[in-house]
């Protein structure tokens, strides 16, 4: 009689304990489902279905399993950590003619200020990041954030003191 315990039984009495394991790991039943299902198919990629020359296939299909579970964490980490570029938005023209005029004029200033003046401006006043933050986005110094900064607005202020 053949004692080598094939996959077969493996995932026949080992399954649902795995898939609880993996539940209490990833906290969620598909995936669960799907981590076991691929530590079984990468066992039996790598070892076939007789299992004997294995010292414990159970123990190394648990361990697949946990690292499985560790992998779709990490997966969701950095999909939750990635913050997508926003679309720029570009009105219409006709809005443009529905927004009050100074609000007209600022744009205009700003539309005749430099890319990095209007970034640094637009970080600061329309995101509210920090110095150091807008200096880590843009990868310039604390002090170019500073003096872009008051550039500017000094650029913006006779723009328009000069158009009203």
């Amino acid at each position: 009689m053949d004692t080598d315990p094939g996959i077969d039984a493996l995932y026949h009495h080992r399954r649902l304990p795995l898939v609880r394991l993996a539940v209490l790991l990833v906290d969620d039943l598909p995936t669960a489902e799907d981590v076991v299902q691929d530590a079984f198919a990468a066992l039996y990629r790598r070892h076939g279905a007789r299992l004997g020359h294995l010292d414990d296939p159970e123990a190394y299909v648990r361990r697949s399993v946990v690292n499985g579970a560790r992998s779709v964490l990490r997966r969701r980490r950095t999909v939750r950590a990635y913050v997508p570029e926003r679309a720029g938005h570009v009105p219409p023209p006709e809005e443009d003619v529905l927004l009050r005029e100074e609000h007209r004029e600022v744009l205009g200033a700003l539309r005749a200020l430099t890319r990095r003046q209007r970034e640094v401006l637009v970080l600061r006043y329309w995101s509210d990041l920090t110095e150091a933050q807008i200096a880590q986005t843009l990868g310039v110094s604390r002090g170019t954030v500073k003096s872009t900064a008051s550039r500017a607005l000094d650029a913006l202020a006779r723009r328009m003191e000069g158009s009203g």
